[in-house]
């Protein structure tokens, strides 16, 4: 979808991942194509089940093998396809040129190593810093993402700390070698809105100083609103809307799109209840579809209100949605409506 252009960093085509299963070959990323260029953040969107994170994973080639394995397709780091490089080249892109900040950083810290040690693990591994020099370097960061006392928390252990502090040794960790791409999935799961806020304005604050490019992974669209320049929707393994975060927030291309939009309450919506004073929260009727039972045509269309006759049929490509094209990066969304002017036009039905 997004032109090539001069400050890409990474480059995602026709990514394929499958896993071996009692039942067979499982499919859960189908020719997922994207970019991501210095300095911007990309969110990239969709319920869980999606592949958001399958995506994530497939990046950095930490997908579990056996079972799971990259299938085809290509990622170009800086014109280095990773798809290809040894498991030691691997190992010296992960954690340095490419960091990770998992969802639950209870599961991602090792309990039994304090918080210093780890992060200057990986100085010393990509840094070639000595045992000094990492500690320094790992108080150093702990100060810059605003823990408290960092002298003495260096020392300590992930069960001595908060929710909200274990999530910024993660983002400390990630950040130590000063990294290329951040990959966050979902870096504010089960925390208080006061944290979530603190760590959105500090990975902007981050990037700002160094200039890293953000993949956010993320299900919330306010999250969306608020952190993004570039918008991906995934549903059911495939990328199914790309485009500017205003163009895609303001006018969606695609039916799931618009119903993620419709899901966030809205502020002073009190005003508008109905008579007996309850106002219901909109929702997606149905579930994403296990991998087994997407079948032939758009993933959507049992789900979708718009739903015709050849979604059943024909799985929809990426079509232009119509209107103007910011910063030269086009809107893109794979639903037939965009296929013809007069099906745009058809009523709205309930799906079946």
């Amino acid at each position: 979808m997004t032109p090539p252009s001069d400050d890409t960093l990474l480059r995602v085509q026709d990514l394929h991942v499958e896993f071996s299963t009692r039942r067979g070959k499982a499919l859960v990323l189908n020719g997922v194509d994207f970019e991501i260029r210095a300095g911007e953040t990309l969110c990239v969107v969709g319920e869980s089940g999606c592949g958001k994170s399958m995506t994530a994973l497939a990046l950095l080639r930490l997908i579990p093998s056996p079972p799971g394995r990259i299938r085809g397709g290509r990622v170009l780091f800086q014109g280095e396809d990773l798809v290809q490089a040894t498991d030691a080249r691997m190992r010296e892109v992960r954690g340095n040129r490419i960091s990770m900040i998992f969802q639950e950083p209870m599961t991602s810290l090792n309990p039994v190593f304090t918080v210093g040690d780890q992060i200057g693990e990986s100085l010393q591994l990509h840094a070639s810093m000595n045992a000094h020099a990492a500690r320094q370097r790992a108080i150093e960061m702990l100060r810059q993402v605003g823990i408290p006392a960092p002298e003495r928390r260096v020392d300590e252990y992930p069960h001595q700390l908060s929710g909200g502090m274990r999530q910024r040794v993660m983002i400390a960790m990630a950040l130590a070698c000063r990294p290329d791409i951040l990959i966050a999935d979902e870096p504010t799961t089960a925390l208080d809105v006061t944290v979530q806020a603190q760590i959105f304005d500090l990975l902007r604050e981050l990037q700002r100083e160094k200039g890293t490019a953000i993949m956010l992974i993320t299900h919330d669209m306010g999250a969306v609103a608020e952190m993004a320049d570039r918008v991906m929707v995934m549903y059911a393994g495939r990328v199914i809307e790309q485009g500017i975060t205003e163009q895609v927030l303001s006018e969606p291309g695609h039916p799931y799109t618009r119903g993620l939009i419709d899901c966030l309450p809205e502020l002073g919506s009190s005003a508008t209840q109905e008579s007996d004073g309850r106002h219901d929260l909109a929702e997606i009727a149905g579930v994403v579809p296990s991998i087994w039972e997407l079948g032939t045509g758009c993933a959507f269309r049992e789900r979708c209100p718009r739903a015709m006759p050849r979604c059943a049929a024909e799985v929809p490509p990426m079509f232009a949605v119509h209107g103007e094209v910011a910063s030269g990066v086009p809107h893109g969304a794979a639903c037939w409506l965009h296929a013809e002017p007069a099906a745009a036009a058809q009523p709205r039905r309930e799906a079946a």
